[in-house]
């Protein structure tokens, strides 16, 4: 089998041609699902005709790379830049749209992974396999155009701060002014970072997000104070503006002023408000405690009225009482990306190892749905699973409220199709491609379509027997300036069908 999708580019290669490789891998996913039609050609490179009529080849499948395109001379191979001239050229041709600030971002995107494989080059990684995982992602989403894009800054303003970059910091702590704390929900945990002069109650901050947003006025007329920094080092996860403070073992989500991937990635007010609601839903969907699976709470949240969204901070749950004894919590979406310790690397048996994770992810997923109308954005980046000494998994863990849908808040259907796009499409879909190309010749499906016929809701029979399921269009929604919210999709071929 040719391995160029599973192994990055050779550590010896030249940083530029590493980032080449890392960033065009993600945009020719987007450009081959969305607008392309793949031909029927033989040869050991697919070939693809673009809107418009040109010929497109790519090396490997789940991350294509080396990209030619057909001219009067030839195939002839193309870098990132012209990847991206393609892209806009294609683009404007098939919406009839133009759009200058996609490009930009992929190319800052390309430029960010430059910074971020120089910088890992030279960083010590953490112990830690569950932060290593979390500071894995190097390519990230594999099917958005633009996802290491930091918003054009420069590197000095983000990198210190980039889980990519194995970073680690303390956070800025502010005291605001009593009568101007909004709270909400359990936030004790933030009382215990620090002390707060009387008349002030304490907010820590991601101190990125303070070089990017203007608190002038408050700290001239006291409503805000600046308290230093915590006495401990916070690490960024794969989500940027969550940090893990192990010492205390938990987890705070910050607002951040940046577009990353289709989002500005702001605590936005409509979300806090509706906060207590979503989790308390989804607490109740999971058992509590080191379960078979586990919700991890987002049990308040804190900010100032003058600020409301500026500077809020989420305090969610820690690790520690919720993972099974003896087990190692590791992020879904770094199986797939690859990290020293992955269990993928060691499974002997893949069809045990595919097995167990099924058994892990999918009831609890499922029922949520089924038997209280939640539906869980269980997507890699929103997934922990747990893995015994053996790297067997034996436990999901599940984050983030701010995704979570509620039935009847959202239609029954589309409730389910955006749960069949997250757990199907963008987790189990990239996890059992990873497993099956370290295992030529096995195949995932069989099994998954086994553990999904096991539980009785009537769109089970539909989504078996359906020739397609969901792909999210995350480069025409950014072409087209959609909502980052605003999920759109296209007919993938279902691989459920056939097994």
């Amino acid at each position: 089998m040719d391995r160029v999708d599973l192994l990055p580019p050779p550590a010896d290669a030249s940083v530029a041609h590493r980032a080449d490789a890392y960033a065009a891998a993600p945009l020719l996913n987007c450009l081959l699902r969305e607008v392309a039609e793949r031909l029927p050609e033989p040869g050991d490179r697919p070939v693809h005709r673009l809107p418009g009529g040109r010929l497109l080849r790519v090396r490997g499948d789940r991350r294509p790379a080396e990209p030619e395109v057909r001219t009067a001379d030839g195939w002839q191979r193309i870098g990132h830049t012209e990847l991206v001239k393609l892209a806009a050229e294609v683009l404007t041709r098939h919406t009839g749209l133009s759009n200058h600030e996609l490009p930009a971002e992929m190319i800052d995107s390309r430029d960010a992974v430059a910074a971020l494989l120089t910088a890992r080059d030279r960083a010590t990684p953490p112990d830690d396999p569950y932060l290593r995982s979390e500071q894995s992602l190097v390519t990230g989403h594999p099917h958005h155009p633009a996802p290491k894009a930091r918003g054009g800054g420069p590197v000095a303003g983000w990198l210190p701060y980039a889980p990519e970059a194995h970073a680690r910091f303390p956070l800025a702590l502010l005291g605001v002014r009593e009568d101007a704390v909004v709270e909400e929900g359990d936030t004790a945990a933030l009382d215990a970072l620090g002390e707060a002069p009387p008349g002030y109650r304490l907010l820590p901050a991601h101190p990125w997000q303070l070089d990017l947003v203007s608190c002038a006025d408050a700290f001239e007329d006291g409503r805000l104070i600046r308290l230093g920094t915590t006495g401990f080092q916070t690490w960024p996860t794969a989500a940027i503006r969550t940090v893990y403070a192990p010492e205390r073992d938990l987890f705070l989500k910050f607002s951040l002023d940046v577009r990353i991937t289709n989002d500005i990635r702001r605590l936005w007010r409509h979300d806090l408000l509706r906060l207590r609601r979503t989790d308390e839903a989804a607490a109740n969907a999971l058992p509590a405690g080191p379960g078979p699976a586990v919700w991890l709470s987002d049990r308040g949240y804190r900010t100032a009225d003058f600020a409301f969204e500026e500077l809020a901070v989420l305090v969610r749950d820690g690790l520690r009482d919720r993972v099974r004894p003896g087990t190692t919590p590791l992020l879904a979406a770094a199986l797939v990306e690859g990290f020293e310790g992955n269990p993928l690397d060691t499974a002997e048996d893949p069809a045990a190892w595919w097995e167990a994770y099924l058994g892990a992810v999918v009831p609890p997923a499922l029922a949520a749905f089924a038997d209280h109308g939640v539906v869980l954005e269980a997507h890699l980046q929103n997934t922990l699973v747990a893995v015994d000494a053996d790297g067997m998994p034996v436990q999901a863990l599940f984050r983030d409220a701010e995704g979570v849908k509620l039935l009847p808040e959202v239609p029954r259907a589309a409730g389910w199709e955006r749960l069949v796009y997250c757990l199907v499409v963008n987790h189990l879909w990239e996890v059992a491609a990873a497993l099956a190309e370290r295992h030529p010749g096995f195949d995932p499906w069989p099994a998954a379509r086994r553990e999904l016929s096991r539980h009785d809701l009537p769109e089970i029979r539909a989504l078996l027997g359906s020739p397609t399921l969901p792909g999210k269009t995350n480069l025409l929604l950014r072409w087209t300036g959609a909502d980052g919210a605003d999920a759109r999709y296209l007919p993938l071929p279902n691989p459920l069908t056939g097994a």
